[in-house]
């Protein structure tokens, strides 16, 4: 079954901030085994802000999307971001939840305050 990737377009007032370092993205949670596709890459935890409203994403940038000086706490604007919403059942429980990718993480830069 295909996934579907949905195109995620924010809006110009949308502020999005680095909550972490890139970190390599893991396949499996309990026994910590990396990803290792060619596509996999890392995964940053971004907040957006948009229209009086916070979330949290997760998003997967493959390493050559990463910019050069992306910290906790830099702006960055999301490019070419996309979701696919998932779910399975596992231990008799459904999970679900969409999962985030862009191709790159920009550094914003900052106007100084006049």
């Amino acid at each position: 079954m295909a996934m579907t990737r949905i195109r995620v377009a924010l809006l110009p007032s949308a502020v999005c901030i680095a909550g972490t370092d890139p970190a390599l993205k893991i396949k499996d949670q309990q026994t910590g085994e990396v990803a290792t596709d060619r596509e996999t890459g890392y995964t940053v935890t971004v907040m957006l802000m948009e229209e009086g409203r916070a979330e949290v994403l997760k998003i997967t940038v493959p390493e050559t999307g990463l910019a050069a000086g992306l910290k906790p706490g830099a702006m960055v604007r999301p490019v070419e971001l996309f979701a696919t919403p998932w779910a399975r059942i596992f231990n008799g429980q459904l999970s679900d939840g969409v999962a985030y990718r862009a191709a790159r993480l920009e550094l914003v830069a900052v106007e100084a305050a006049q």
